[in-house]
């Protein structure tokens, strides 16, 4: 059994910070001396983008590997940030209607991921839906992170992401786990800020991952700069939030 620690990064909201989240942690987590690979899953390719690769210069990308069988070494990436990529191009959006009539397809995440074992971690930067790509994506996964910006009644679709991960854990992945839910996006100075949080962990019995990763323009700013919030601004406050997360989940048994 490979001790490669599978993660999905999942919320079907967009803007709850998902794909800043992947960036930063996959960085932070290689700041600590882990080996790990990032996969992007979002045919906006927005993951891919903001580590530096242009989506429009890829010939091959993780769509081939899904759907046409190709290596996925043949179409990884070292990225400036430390760790590697399975990069993404707006051909992923067929890849839906692709697998839909597949057999197996809940497991095509999987299979290519079991034959990764080099990694300490493989984080998966799930679409903003909870369709085909990212039912695989919980099904590769060993634990599920829950992004959710603090700001809003942005938690209204937790509840049907659990019921999907529930669906998961029935027929594909018996052993997946809610690791918990990220604040982002947080202005701890706010009532309604900790009023969401308190409200999340209650009604969902989930547990939150912390430290809450405060707003910051700057996180805005390093995708154009092609690298993390840890290259670009390493000692700001969202940067030392996602180093701090990385370190508690290294902790994690």
């Amino acid at each position: 059994m490979s001790s490669t620690r599978v993660i999905a990064v999942a919320n079907q909201k967009g803007g709850v910070a998902k794909t800043t989240t992947v960036a930063s942690l996959g960085s932070a987590l290689a700041e600590l001396g882990q080996r790990v690979l990032l996969v992007d899953l979002d045919p906006q390719a927005c993951l891919t983008f903001s580590l530096g690769i242009d989506p429009e210069d890829l010939d091959l990308s993780i769509h081939h590997v899904l759907t046409k069988g190709v290596p996925a070494t043949e179409v990884m990436a070292t990225t400036e940030d430390g760790v590697d990529i399975l990069p993404a191009t707006i051909e992923l959006a067929r890849a839906e209607a692709d697998l839909l009539t597949r057999t197996g397809r809940e497991y095509v995440i999987r299979t290519v991921v079991e034959e990764l074992d080099e990694y300490d971690w493989v984080l998966l930067d799930c679409p903003p839906s909870l369709g085909v790509l990212t039912v695989a994506a919980l099904t590769a996964a060993n634990g599920v992170l829950i992004p959710l910006q603090c700001e809003t009644l942005s938690h209204r679709g937790v509840g049907q992401l659990l019921d999907t991960v529930h669906d998961v854990r029935r027929f594909t992945n018996r052993d997946l786990e809610v690791w918990g839910v990220l604040p982002t996006l947080y202005d701890g100075r706010t009532t309604h800020a900790r009023a969401v949080l308190e409200n999340i962990s209650e009604t969902y019995d989930l547990a939150v991952i912390e430290p809450p990763i405060p707003k910051s323009i700057r996180f805005a700013e390093a995708p154009a700069a092609g690298r993390s919030i840890l290259s670009t601004a390493g000692t700001n406050k969202g940067a030392e939030a996602y180093r701090q997360v990385a370190a508690n989940l290294l902790a994690r048994d």
